[in-house]
């Protein structure tokens, strides 16, 4: 396959280029379908009487999800009150009427049992682990991990990602056209760790896996490394796809 992007020929046919990660493969659409409001283009995830849940269609920006190492969760992050603050203003006054303010619950980790925290009552928020599985696929792969029995690395007898047929439909580019890495809002291994969508790292697979151990909070750097040693990757750093329930505009 050749990739539209750098026009480099990938005799494996993978669905992203291994030289400059672009999707080869277009990622699918939500059944949702898609939509503009204010400065970006959306995916529509969800429907409930008279609002709607849209999730931006790409990785919109790089932030670090807190700007230092240590205990963190959603409820005290401050990709929270950006989001909550200078991205919520960013709108105009119009967009803004429509976005509603709801409590959002965080969960523990699935496999490491890290505590999500407590609700928060946000207007803009991050997709958790849950809610990625519920809107682009289930494998149920988050309740059969892998052994991984060689994992010096990361210090896990298992695979600390999720990687399945549902990986393409994780995937989100940046305004490159480049599969990235985000955020979501779910905790990582411990308190340290947040977790992601795993996007380009250059290593020549495809991505779109979900890095359930997650990355350093204050690292941004997109590595795996879960004892806190040896040297970055060449992962990009994480991006953000924001989260909204708007009134839907008749």
């Amino acid at each position: 396959m050749i990739c539209p992007r750098c026009n480099k020929y990938d005799p494996l046919g993978r669905e992203m280029c291994p030289e400059c990660g672009a999707p080869v493969k277009p990622i699918p659409i939500p059944s949702g379908g898609k939509i503009r409001f204010g400065e970006y283009d959306w995916y529509v995830l969800d429907t409930r009487d008279d609002k709607i849940l849209i999730t931006t269609e790409k990785v919109i920006e790089k932030r670090p999800y807190h700007h230092c190492e240590g205990e963190i969760t959603w409820e005290t992050c401050d990709l929270r009150k950006y989001l909550n603050g200078e991205f919520y203003n960013s709108f105009s006054e119009a967009d803004r009427t429509r976005i509603i303010e709801m409590v959002i619950e965080t969960g523990d980790n699935p496999w490491y049992g890290t505590s999500g925290g407590n609700p928060t009552t946000d207007r803009i928020f991050l997709l958790s682990i849950e809610e990625i599985l519920k809107y682009f696929g289930d494998s149920g792969q988050i309740k059969t991990r892998y052994m991984y029995p060689n994992c010096e690395w990361c210090k896990d007898e298992f695979l600390p990602w999720l990687d399945d047929e549902y990986n393409i439909n994780r995937r989100a580019v940046d305004d490159n056209d480049v599969c990235d890495h985000y955020w979501l809002r779910s905790p990582g291994c411990n308190k340290y760790f947040n977790t992601t969508i795993m996007g380009f790292c250059g290593d020549g697979f495809d991505q779109g896996g979900i890095n359930v151990a997650g990355n350093l909070n204050m690292d941004n750097d997109g590595h795996f490394l879960l004892d806190k040693t040896g040297a970055d990757s060449i992962c990009n750093p994480c991006g953000i796809r924001p989260t909204i329930w708007i009134i839907l505009d008749i």
